[in-house]
């Protein structure tokens, strides 16, 4: 297992600003510093230098600098169902349509049964992250 270095973690300009944050609690915390001292110091809220100790005494280092996975829905389409949909609305319109609608779209999801139902938002949202 690679050591860990709490100076590479500091250094790098990537890092996100929480996983830096977090660091630089472990590391006060390492040296002696009581809670009170560290949320002052770093201006940060006590549950958040709290819950930094608390994964790391329980966790370790290496998870207690990371985000835990946000919770969310899950996409009802995957990728390539997506990309499926995407090149449907660039081909040409259905028999007695100008072109592609929303809801069309959504009715052609359900038809192909890539989902049970599907919204004209969620078209909406999906091309909109394509162009």
């Amino acid at each position: 297992m690679k050591k860990f270095s709490w100076k590479l973690c500091l250094a790098k300009v990537n890092v996100q600003h929480g996983v830096k944050t977090r660091a630089r609690i472990l590391l006060k915390a390492a040296s002696g510093l009581q809670d009170k001292d560290i949320i002052e110091a770093l201006d940060v809220s006590p549950s958040m230098v709290a819950k930094t100790r608390q994964r790391c005494v329980e966790e370790g280092i290496e998870v207690a600098l990371k985000d835990h996975p946000r919770p969310g829905k899950t996409a009802k389409l995957t990728n390539k169902q997506a990309t499926h949909v995407i090149a449907i609305a660039c081909s040409d319109a259905p028999e007695g349509h100008e072109h592609w609608t929303l809801r069309l779209l959504a009715d052609k999801v359900v038809a192909l049964s890539y989902a049970s139902s599907f919204s004209h938002e969620a078209i909406r949202q999906l091309l909109k992250k394509t162009y």
